[in-house]
């Protein structure tokens, strides 16, 4: 046992310091990378990081060139996204495919690989070959177990890359991948914010007999592909839909926005919902195979007394009638678009008498994880009055965001019918046609 009184029994050793084995002048060299690299997190964009990085790097080393290939996942390519002595490789978008070449052999065997003569059995890039760069070594750029791309330098005279060289260089990559990631991570979500935004309707129509009202809030998690809509059809008549993608960042918010897009088109051929729907799923099949969303889609007659509405897999809309309490209205649910097991859509028809309210919204407003999302729709129901669209939006997201996590989107639309005319004060659903059968419209003037 120590002396009780030593507080140096108190204190963890001092971890070792990596750049100790290194000569001053390549251990500077480091710390100015490293310096740089911190200072990005804060106060640069991700292309402004790589510039500086590759003029760092190329001063370190005293090399001639130094270059930052990203990886493009989906294409299986190393592109060139910053150089210093070697501008025209980005000036030309090259593109080096993994597993080929030098560049590419660096992201396939995940470890550094140094070439002391450069010629054309060794990599693809001619102009690498054209510039007379001699000699090479490059590092992958690895964050989380997930390769990013690579960083290489290289001379116009031959030269020996030693242990000594590669350490350093893998050092500077690890450190260049961290901020990467998380400068790329704050552009993906910056992107994936302002499409989702854009895509947004930004003033909700004016439709007489109808008053709309509408709220969208982000999520404090990764951005997701919430969104809804709402415009006029040629025919005249109002279409509303409410959508909600699987998965989050910026890939769900692209996809959010070509569904949207085409479910626009589709729903300029016909006033059908769930034909729209279902042309929407067989693109989506044939062009996007691993997109998956729930949609509902929602056309109001001319005469707003009925609303046909089809779902894939969505939440019920709530409806509210004049003197009775807010309920989920009795909807066919089909399957969600991209669903292994395709089916014929169908649509049901509500009845929608003067001074009834209609609600649609995503899951992220009634689901909670500690609890079903049945008690979360209840407790919308709850909060859903015939009153103003607004004010029942404003009542709404009050009731709901008291226990909000606020991890998911929400997005809310409220509509109102105040056109007077005679209907009676109940709700009607009628289905047409047997389960998984298309349901015929109901004849203007009829039912």
């Amino acid at each position: 046992m120590g002396d009780p009184g030593d507080s140096s029994l108190d204190q963890a050793p001092a971890a070792p310091d990596p750049l100790r084995s290194l000569p001053a002048d390549f251990a500077e060299g480091f710390r100015d990378i490293q310096s740089i690299t911190d200072a990005a997190l804060s106060r640069l964009g991700p292309q402004e990081l790589l510039n500086v990085l590759v003029d760092r790097v190329r001063a370190a080393f005293r090399a001639d060139t130094a270059a930052v290939l990203l990886l493009d996942e989906a294409a299986g390519q190393l592109v060139a996204t910053a150089a210093s002595g070697l501008e025209e490789e980005v000036r030309q978008g090259v593109r080096i495919p993994v597993g080929k070449g030098f560049a590419g052999r660096i992201a396939s065997e995940v470890r550094p690989v140094v070439l002391d003569a450069v010629d054309a059995t060794n990599v693809v890039n001619p102009i690498l070959i054209a510039k007379g760069v001699r000699s090479l070594m490059g590092a992958p750029l690895v964050s989380g177990g997930q390769v990013l791309g690579v960083l290489h330098v290289g001379t116009l005279t031959s030269r020996h890359f030693g242990g000594q060289d590669v350490n350093l260089l893998q050092l500077a990559a690890d450190r260049a991948a961290l901020a990467v990631q998380a400068l790329g991570a704050q552009a993906d979500r910056a992107a994936a914010t302002a499409l989702q935004r854009s895509l947004l309707p930004t003033a909700l129509p004016a439709v007489d007999g109808l008053q709309l009202a509408a709220r969208f809030v982000p999520g404090s998690g990764s951005v997701g592909g919430d969104w809804y809509d709402v415009f006029f059809l040629p025919s005249g008549q109002v279409c509303a839909v409410m959508g909600d993608v699987v998965g989050s960042g910026l890939k769900a918010a692209v996809i959010m926005g070509r569904m949207r897009s085409a479910l626009r088109a589709y729903a300029m051929e016909t006033t059908d919902p769930a034909e729209v729907l279902d042309r929407l799923d067989r693109k989506m099949r044939h062009f996007e195979p691993d997109a998956m969303a729930t949609v509902l889609c929602a056309v109001f007659s001319p005469e707003l007394d009925r609303v046909r509405v089809s779902s894939a897999g969505h939440l019920p809309p709530i409806i509210a009638l004049p003197g009775r309490p807010a309920e989920l209205a009795l909807v066919a649910a089909d399957t969600l678009i991209g669903a292994p097991e395709p089916c014929r859509r169908r649509f049901s028809v509500l009845e929608f008498p003067p001074e009834a309210m209609l609600c649609l919204y995503t899951d992220g407003l009634v689901e909670r994880r500690d609890q079903v999302v049945d008690e979360g729709i209840a407790k919308l129901c709850l909060a859903v009055a015939n009153i103003e669209p607004e004010a029942c939006c404003a009542a709404a997201m009050t009731a709901m965001s008291q226990d909000r996590l606020d991890a998911d989107d929400v997005a809310l639309l409220v509509f109102r019918r105040v056109h007077a005319d005679c209907w009676p004060g109940a709700l009607a659903v009628r289905f047409w046609g047997q389960p998984g059968v298309r349901q015929e419209p109901i004849p203007d003037g009829k039912g």
